[in-house]
């Protein structure tokens, strides 16, 4: 079974207002669609992390630095072509973009093995550990209003009452500011629903260590991406003196890049992206390493359908740490802010809020591969001229 043919589709539409987070605020939504077929057939989708001008790059390097490396390639042969592609490209890009490229042809490539084993992703990788996983919201995005507070105690009342079992909110506004954002929202959902709070690496280790103090009086799940990824030193600080979790690694790539960190304990909570870091095939060596260092593992979604399917299959596979009669159970990240490519990309939408509002918690498809199909009439429609 060849690789025939290798292609990005990048969807994009226009917000109805601007969200942000600490780093730029965005007008526009945006996905980046990989699709692999192969000589008899079989189609694979993978998806890229990346949005706006980000997607666009990475469907360059898919289509014209990757593909030409891994057309004729055997397509179950999955280490195979992710070792192929990272060594041709390893004197230039051991990280970012093309790791990001690489991830969606992986996550492809994982598609079509379940497609030609009529077998589930979940089945492939191990089997299910738990058929259902707990479900948080994430949303209240930073927004140029008047009172960004009420707009926050709004937003996370709405999460609430749809049924998800804890919420995430975004800072980066500074210390002050930021304290009185987090104070609304633990005031609007009360003091027993789960709270994570997500800096997107805008803080010094001096500033995240004075917040992370007032989160642990606000009792935060934990404390997301509080300094620059490159700060394992600032990582390591602020995890050994705050009671708060400290979380990250959705910036990182590859289990070498994975390794310096968990090597460093400079976590309390593992985050791997699987459609940055190197796909399926990699992000399997990042979670056995994290579970090696007794580190748990909370994947990062962002993205389309394709990218929560994925992480359903992987968090439903995805063995207990440490173990016991009542583990805890990992959870799915679900973006409610305006997304259509979670609505209404696949012919099958997978109807995460319904799931949800039934128990918290959503389950994996159960057709072969991802077990998802592209609505490709909604692809087209959305598709961007590059």
């Amino acid at each position: 079974m060849r690789i025939a043919r290798v292609s990005s589709h990048v969807l994009q539409y226009d917000l109805k207002e601007q969200l942000g987070f600490s780093q730029k605020y965005y007008d526009t939504r945006s996905t980046h669609l990989v699709r692999v077929e192969t000589d008899d057939g079989i189609v694979g989708w993978g998806e890229c992390f990346g949005p706006g001008t980000i997607a666009v790059a990475n469907a360059t390097i898919v289509e014209k630095v990757i593909a030409p490396m891994i057309v004729g390639m055997n397509a179950l042969e999955r280490e195979v072509v992710w070792h192929c592609v990272y060594n041709g490209l390893r004197d230039h890009a051991r990280g970012g973009m093309p790791i990001q490229a690489l991830s969606g042809i992986d996550i492809a490539l994982w598609d079509i093995a379940g497609k030609a084993a009529g077998l589930p992703l979940h089945q492939l990788v191990g089997g299910q550990f738990r058929e259902r996983v707990p479900v948080y919201g994430y949303g209240m995005m930073l927004q140029r209003v008047d009172d960004l507070a009420a707009r926050f105690r709004d937003e996370a009342q709405q999460i609430k009452a749809a049924g998800f079992v804890a919420t995430k909110m975004k800072i980066g506004l500074g210390v002050k500011q930021d304290v009185k954002l987090v104070e609304s929202v633990r005031e609007a959902i009360g003091p027993d629903m789960g709270l994570m709070v997500d800096a997107n690496h805008c803080y010094t280790t001096e500033e995240a260590f004075r917040v992370g103090r007032e989160l642990e009086r606000l009792d935060v799940n934990w404390f997301e991406e509080p300094v620059a990824p490159e700060d394992h030193a600032g990582y390591r600080y602020l995890t050994t003196h705050l009671d708060v979790s400290i979380s990250g690694g959705e910036a990182e790539f590859t289990r070498w890049g994975w390794r310096n960190l968990l090597e460093k304990r400079a976590l309390d909570i593992a985050q791997p992206e699987v459609c940055a870091l190197g796909g399926v095939s990699e992000y399997l060596k990042v979670l056995a390493m994290a579970h090696a260092h007794f580190v748990p593992v909370v994947n990062h979604v962002w993205g389309s359908a394709v990218a929560v399917a994925a992480n359903l299959h992987l968090l439903t596979a995805m063995p207990d740490l440490p173990g016991g009669a009542h583990p805890a159970s990992p959870m799915l990240e679900f973006d409610t802010t305006d997304n259509r490519f979670l609505e209404e990309l696949l012919e099958v939408p997978l109807d995460i809020r319904g799931q949800v509002a039934a128990d918290g918690c959503a389950a994996p498809p159960t057709g072969p591969g991802l077990g998802i199909a592209i609505n490709e009439e909604f692809m087209r429609h959305f598709e961007i001229d590059r």
